[in-house]
């Protein structure tokens, strides 16, 4: 039974989620305020979380800042309030995998969780380590080393990279990406899409400016190559 810690402070708000996901058949904890959510996870770590922003205590950003500096890559689904686009940006660029602006379907946020555990298991069996550059990725292990040094990567993160190099050589679309990645009713923005690129550069390349393996096509979307650059 797959576990998922819900933080959230409005109590009409948790009982609803838990009552629901207990539904599906998940295992859920409930926590009122961030600090709690926080202990909770380290406690005993989920395999979802579901992050409400406006949080007592800690707010979600904290809580999850936290949980990555602890190298704890468990997913998250942040739920605000606020559908601002600098918002949804800093929860991704903090780490987490998805999002949902209030008021949401029970049904669509359901299929949002089920799609981040999917790509959760699939990133965690079957596949052998990779190397490219001075990076060494292992999908199994949800490990990833550059130059002998740990790199933390969220689990959306390993899936876009795992897309890339299923896919290596190949110029991938924008819209085939964040479909592959994201879902089908994803309904972000392209940046969102650019920002994830970004990191994995800055996280793996030498220097994220000029890359050598997670290439820009134009007019068409990005390719990963292995050996480095080739002409575009």
């Amino acid at each position: 039974m797959e576990r998922i810690l819900v933080v959230e402070d409005d109590a009409h708000i948790a009982r609803g989620l838990e009552r629901s996901l207990q539904f599906e058949g998940f295992s859920v904890r409930v926590a009122p305020d961030g600090q709690t959510g926080l202990d909770l996870a380290l406690e005993r770590t989920p395999d979802l979380v579901l992050l409400d922003v406006m949080l007592p205590r800690l707010n979600g950003f904290e809580v999850l800042r936290e949980l990555r500096r602890l190298s704890i890559e468990v997913p998250v689904i942040m739920l605000t309030a606020k559908g601002e686009e600098l918002d949804i940006v800093r929860g991704l660029d903090l780490g987490a995998d998805d999002y949902m602006t209030k008021p949401f379907a029970l049904s669509e946020l359901m299929a949002r969780v089920r799609a981040v555990l999917r790509r959760q298991q699939a990133n965690g069996h079957g596949n052998a380590p990779i190397c490219f550059g001075d990076a060494v990725v292992d999908f199994a292990k949800h490990q990833v080393t550059v130059a002998g040094a740990p790199v933390s990567l969220t689990a959306r993160e390993m899936a876009l990279l795992k897309l890339f190099v299923d896919r290596e050589g190949e110029a991938l679309e924008r819209e085939e990406i964040v479909t592959k990645v994201w879902g089908y009713d994803y309904e972000g923005t392209d940046r969102t899409l650019d920002n994830f690129v970004l990191r994995l550069r800055q996280k793996l390349e030498p220097d994220a400016s000029h890359p050598r393996h997670f290439l820009t096509v134009r007019g068409i979307g990005y390719r990963f190559q292995k050996g480095g650059r080739v002409p575009i």
